[in-house]
């Protein structure tokens, strides 16, 4: 009996025609982890940029701005309301980098996806690894801010200690959907249509003011934003305002990590495997 033969597989995944799925996606995260070995400056700076916002917001925006309305309209600092949506964009900033830039060069250019094939490895392995590695630096990223949080005194709830599960969830949300994304790009030049959609959610996903400050037909286009739904969650769990309208924001969240896998997955098949 072959190594692939005798390793064991989810019986969920027994369905998928061989040569699809082998079991191997921790193979990719292994070979990430060596790679960037000796690039942990690349890590660091992504800490940071979110870090900066917060230093702004406390040393100056923040002062100008004073208290406003929180979840459940209790009133807050403004750099308590930004706090737990810079997390949520810090994690999806880490994983959207590594699922669509570092994808798109690794199918495109140095074709080392096609190398892969070559060994017991499937595309369901492929999309199931580089999304699990963007997920582990978003994660990093999150756990770094959470940390600044804590040190600044930007936590009020036992509730804030779920933020950081949270952030790989959103993390996990924009890997799966960047990578999807990733195949469909065919140059250098159509990354601005990723930086088109990322800068306007960072601004517009109630990071830094409220749903109510848009006009009603406007607040419908907020809410599809699947950082909306992040920037919500982290928000009320820093305050511990829990309710059943955070199951909404996890089910739409969950939702769309799905589809961006299944996406993730079909495309790589039909483009690797032609």
């Amino acid at each position: 009996m072959t190594e692939l033969s005798a390793r064991p597989v989810s019986p969920l995944l027994r369905i998928l025609p061989p040569g699809l799925y082998a079991g191997r996606a921790s193979k990719l995260v292994e070979r990430s982890l060596l790679a960037y070995a000796r690039a942990w400056f690349v890590f660091v700076s992504g800490v940071f940029e979110p870090l900066f916002y917060l230093v702004a917001f406390r040393i100056g925006f923040g002062r100008l701005v004073g208290e406003v309305a929180g979840p459940g309209g209790q009133p807050m600092s403004y750099v308590a309301f930004v706090a737990p949506a810079l997390l949520a964009s810090s994690a999806m900033n880490g994983a959207v980098f590594d699922s669509t830039f570092n994808v798109f060069f690794r199918l495109r250019y140095t074709k080392l996806y096609d190398a892969m094939l070559a060994t017991p490895v499937g595309p369901l392995d492929i999309a199931l690894g580089e999304i699990s590695w963007a997920v582990l630096r978003g994660a990093l990223y999150a756990l770094a801010f959470f940390g600044v949080m804590l040190a600044m005194g930007l936590v009020f709830s036992p509730w804030a200690l779920l933020l950081v599960p949270v952030a790989i969830l959103v993390a996990f949300t924009f890997a799966a959907i960047g990578m999807a994304c990733a195949t469909f790009l065919k140059s250098t030049s159509q990354f601005d249509f990723i930086q088109l959609a990322v800068v306007p959610m960072f601004l517009f996903s109630t990071t830094f003011y409220p749903l109510s400050v848009y006009p009603p037909a406007l607040q419908i286009v907020v809410r599809i934003s699947p950082l909306y739904h992040a920037v919500e969650l982290t928000r009320d769990l820093s305050v511990g305002v829990v309710g059943f309208g955070l199951l909404g924001h996890l089910a739409y969240l969950i939702a769309l990590a799905a589809l961006g896998l299944y996406g993730a997955y079909r495309r790589l098949a039909r483009m690797l495997l032609k």
